[in-house]
């Protein structure tokens, strides 16, 4: 399943002071404000947007299991981006067993799809499995 794409764009440079928030070299809050505007077209919907130390962590709305959407700059690079679905495999443990989240996955990756492959400002996408 494809859970992480890398693709290069010029239209998510960092803010003013991004990079003090997080790590030097490191930026993609404008590529999560655009995610989360665009996903909720397709009813992906993010709660918010959580600065971490490698980027930012888009918590998906979900009723049965934590499921998020990461992203940021790549290797410091300026129009090289990552995007990759947490966690990286679709079954997960809970209390009483595991859940399959596959269909989760596949409609997240779908719409992420969508949305970056309809953008021509978005370029040179790969895929890749978990």
């Amino acid at each position: 399943m494809k859970t992480l794409v890398e693709f290069k764009a010029s239209k998510f440079p960092p803010y003013e002071g991004e990079e003090e928030e997080i790590n030097p070299g490191i930026w993609g809050k404008r590529l999560a404000q655009y995610l989360t505007k665009h996903l909720a077209k397709h009813n992906i919907h993010i709660s918010e947007i959580i600065a971490e130390d490698w980027g930012y962590y888009l918590p998906i709305q979900h009723e049965r299991a934590k499921i998020a959407l990461c992203c940021a700059n790549q290797g410091g690079e300026r129009e090289q981006f990552v995007c990759f679905i947490d966690p990286r495999k679709p079954k997960v443990r809970r209390f009483f067993g595991r859940i399959d989240l596959t269909p989760d996955y596949q409609s997240l990756y779908e719409a992420l799809k969508s949305v970056l492959e309809s953008d021509p400002d978005i370029r040179d996408l790969v895929w890749q499995d978990a």
